[in-house]
């Protein structure tokens, strides 16, 4: 049980704060609902570039990273296709730093010229090394667009291409920021050796000053459903070769979405799921067998991903049929001597058992209590619950709602083979 007060300022900031006397570190995390789904399609990228200049100088501070050493703390911030998050961890007496640091860069950035050509670099440094220089880089540029036909997920929070950013202004910038980064569209959480009194007065001093502002809307329209399966075939600069199927899934929150985790994790992850001793002790086709999901705020993604030891198109197609196999077990339950909840229609010998499910279940709860013990990943998890709007103790129970049954209907519902995306990525 993770104890914590929430509160909201008059200018729409929401504030989430957990006290933990059992550190003398305290942990600040600004969550900002702007991605790089409220890009331009023809300015993709601008998202990740706004990570970078928001530690380009604010209205008061010119080095955001020197004042945050001087505090003794340190830094950072990710972005995804749907939030920017921000966070700063430093000794608790100087929790007030970290306040000031970040309600500066949320008032307004200094908008530097010499700042957004230096970060315009080094983000587009970064796409030429992470996407067009490495092995497999632009596996999701290509998978995203097989999938997605008009959403902005079609494309990475990177961008489509560096030109995007190299195209950006001043004016573009002041737009991008006035119109997202803004109190009403954030939430501030705080986890650390400050107690929950010192934290509001401090919160209200730094931040209630600060104006709500005009959030541009997201106009875009829902993707359309996948209604017929679609293949791809790569080629690139790659030792193995790599296969990909993706199958449309619910949002978060949204029903299934639930399911859909514990189905990736049944299917993969430890030495007791299904692909490790399936796929890989029991066969010499794959040096690697994963499944995932894309945790989208909108619908996203159940991916079954494996690599191959032969490049040969045979063994792909082989590939890609034992990855859907295993995966479509998980339709059906497993065989009983006690067949009276099922008809035989339902059970199958390789179907999904109630050990494999409360096994994932347990999984999730054991990864989810273990990392809520450190402050900083509280913070954040703390944020994110409160975007959500959903309390951070009932996620647990949430996962232990699920049954047996409920996994084999979304597995039917979301595993069908007439809506597989299925991606081929094969050496040169």
């Amino acid at each position: 049980m993770i104890d914590y007060t929430r509160f909201t300022l008059d200018n729409g900031l929401r504030v989430v704060h957990n006290y933990d006397p059992s550190t003398a570190m305290v942990a600040v995390n600004v969550l900002y609902n702007v991605g790089a789904r409220d890009e331009d399609p023809s300015m993709t990228g601008l998202a990740h570039l706004f990570e970078h200049l928001m530690f380009g100088g604010s209205v008061n501070v010119a080095d955001f990273d020197a004042e945050i050493e001087r505090a003794g703390g340190m830094d950072n911030a990710w972005t995804s296709n749907d939030f920017t998050n921000f966070y700063d961890v430093a000794p608790a007496q100087n929790f007030e730093t970290l306040l000031w640091l970040e309600s500066d860069r949320m008032l307004g950035l200094a908008f530097s010229d010499k700042a957004l050509e230096v970060q315009r670099h080094v983000v587009i440094e970064e796409f030429k090394e992470t996407h067009l220089n490495r092995p497999y880089g632009d596996l999701y540029h290509k998978l995203r667009a097989l999938v997605y036909r008009t959403h902005p997920y079609r494309y990475p929070t990177i961008g489509k291409d560096p030109s995007h950013i190299g195209k950006v202004t001043q004016a573009d910038v002041r737009d991008f920021f006035y119109s997202h980064y803004a109190p009403d569209n954030a939430v501030l959480a705080i986890s650390g050796n400050v107690t929950a009194d010192v934290a509001r007065e401090a919160v209200v001093r730094w931040f209630s000053g600060i104006p709500g502002r005009e959030i541009k809307p997201r106009t875009y329209a829902p993707e359309a459903p996948v209604e017929a399966p679609r293949e791809e075939e790569v080629r690139g600069h790659v030792p193995q070769t790599t296969v990909v199927v993706a199958y449309p899934m619910p949002a978060y929150g949204e029903d299934g979405y639930i399911e859909c985790d514990l189905i990736t994790d049944i299917l993969a992850s430890g030495h007791s799921s299904r692909f490790y001793r399936r796929l890989l002790l029991g066969s010499d086709l794959f040096t690697s067998a994963d499944a995932m999901i894309t945790g989208s705020e909108e619908p996203g993604m159940l991916l079954l991903k494996g690599r191959l030891t032969d490049p040969s198109e045979k063994a792909a197609r082989l590939a890609v049929e034992r990855l859907m196999a295993e995966a479509s077990e998980l339709c059906y339950h497993a065989t009983r001597r006690d067949r009276l909840s099922y008809s035989v229609a339902e059970a199958r010998p390789g179907g999904v058992t109630p050990f494999e499910v409360e096994r994932a279940i347990n999984r999730f709860a054991s990864d989810f209590t273990f990392s809520s013990m450190s402050y900083l990943q509280r913070a954040q998890a703390l944020a994110m619950a409160e975007m959500h709007g959903e309390d951070i103790n009932e996620i647990v129970p949430s996962y232990r709602r699920v049954t047996t049954s409920s996994i084999v209907n979304t597995a039917r519902r979301i595993l069908d083979p007439r809506r597989a995306c299925t991606l081929i990525y094969r050496p040169l």
